[in-house]
């Protein structure tokens, strides 16, 4: 069928109006300005894909959201692979979460190499001292979009702020904090009936008013999302051996001691078990790469974060930093360059590869289960916990760009200016990131210059 803009949405049979050509040139681009950090590059997907593109609903983009809030990884690279996988299935999941991550993997190879080889040259260290109040400000204004539409009533504003509390005073782990939020929803709905229904509504009164989503609320599954046992031994098999191939070949290359294998298993094993976001994820891995096995230094650590916060990408390309130099410092053998570009890629290769097992496998489910009012009331308190812990993330961030020193150390008085101005010329002008970010980077660049 048609909506009054003319485009077919009838899912259920394949025939949305979203071109597969449409949507590669979307995910490229997104792929060069997805800064930001999780709560920035979520923000940057909502804008675009629920309110300028009209591609999926409010309500599809959260439920798909809350899942991957779930999953250990980057939840934003996992939310680009859902949203494709549904407009496009299995191809469409890939090339949004390939994408997703290709530019910055070469971004970060280059600025990996000036950082070991040069060290810090002062045009590289101006664009970045640029781009950093630009994600302050990009976080901001995902705070208020995420909230605005998460925080639906008085119960959602109590668990958001407990979240934050929990996460920003008392350091409780991310995982248990999402674990609560859902027990927590559950609960709020079976007191109070009204907030299941609230969860499980399928359209907001806006959506209603405007031309109506591509795969919108009322949409019927589209028929690749419905769950299938014999799809999921396929796609567990497909990635075993995505896996097993690289390993083995690494194995017989490097030997089984070599420092290469040992980042092959050991960035595997961060994959799995790490959740809460990237710097969950930094704090484990920093614990072992620095302490335990001293591949690198704890300076060398912080300035991978700062080079990661400030490309585009998902945050959790720091551990690609953390490979490359724990390779460049242990060549065992190998030119330095050689060494340690395999050991980024060995880092990217083995981080990113569980994403799309994770959701190829568990999105049919989690589609079927879209309408469920229990699970909807579950999902809608981790989204309002998501809001306190990305206020934490604003707080912490915006506190080490604005205040360096710590806050008797003075203001940071050209990022604190250039925050406000992009944060006014996003939210108020609508200007588009990849302008703001270019900006930002050319003040950067003017200031060590002049």
């Amino acid at each position: 069928m048609k909506s009054e803009a003319g485009r077919t949405i009838e899912t259920g049979t394949q025939t949305h109006g979203v071109r597969f050509g449409e949507a590669f040139r979307y995910w490229v681009k997104l792929g060069f300005i997805s800064f930001g950090g999780p709560a920035g590059q979520i923000a940057i997907m909502h804008r675009d894909l629920v309110e300028q593109r009209r591609w999926i609903s409010d309500e599809r983009f959260l439920h798909a959201l809350n899942y991957c809030m779930l999953l250990p990884g980057p939840e934003a690279q996992q939310l680009a692979i859902y949203i494709g996988w549904l407009l496009h299935r299995t191809a469409g999941g890939i090339v949004a979460g390939a994408f997703f991550v290709i530019p910055s993997i070469f971004i970060l190879l280059g600025l990996s190499y000036v950082y070991a080889a040069y060290g810090n040259v002062p045009a590289v260290a101006g664009v970045l001292s640029g781009f950093k109040p630009i994600v302050v400000a990009i976080v901001v204004e995902a705070i208020l979009k995420i909230g605005k539409r998460a925080l639906k009533r008085w119960q959602h504003f109590a668990i958001a702020t407990a979240a934050f509390v929990a996460i920003y005073i008392l350091q409780v782990p991310f995982p248990l904090i999402v674990l609560v939020a859902a027990l927590v929803g559950l609960l709020a709905a079976k007191l109070w009936p009204e907030m299941a229904m609230a969860a499980a509504q399928k359209r907001t009164s806006s959506e209603r008013d405007s031309a109506a989503p591509v795969i919108d609320d009322h949409a019927p599954p589209p028929t690749h999302t419905l769950p299938s046992r014999m799809r999921a031994v396929k796609i567990l098999l497909l990635g075993l051996a995505l896996w097993v191939l690289p390993f083995v070949a690494l194995v017989a290359w490097r030997g089984w001691s070599s420092l290469h294998v040992h980042e092959y298993r050991f960035f595997t094993q961060a994959a799995l078990v790490t959740f809460g976001g990237a710097y969950s994820v930094l704090a484990y891995v920093t614990q072992a790469a620095v302490g335990s096995y001293g591949w690198l230094t704890q300076a060398q650590a912080v300035d991978g974060l700062a080079l990661a916060e400030t490309t585009p990408g998902p945050l959790i390309m720091v551990l690609q930093f953390v490979g490359f130099m724990a390779a460049w410092n242990h060549a065992e053998g190998l030119p330095n360059t050689t060494s340690a570009v395999l050991g980024a890629l060995i880092t990217t290769w083995t981080t990113f590869l569980p994403c799309f097992l994770f959701i190829f496998l568990g999105a049919p489910y989690i589609e079927a289960l879209r309408g469920n009012r229990h699970l909807a009331a579950a999902l809608s308190g981790i989204t309002a916990a998501v809001v306190g812990v990305v206020l934490n993330l604003a707080l912490v961030f915006g506190a080490a760009v604005l205040w360096p020193h710590g806050l008797m150390g003075g203001t940071n008085w050209f990022a604190a200016v250039v925050s406000i101005l992009a944060f006014v010329a996003l939210y108020r002008f609508k200007v588009d990131v990849l302008w703001v970010v270019l900006a930002g980077g050319i003040l950067g660049l003017a200031k060590i210059l002049l």
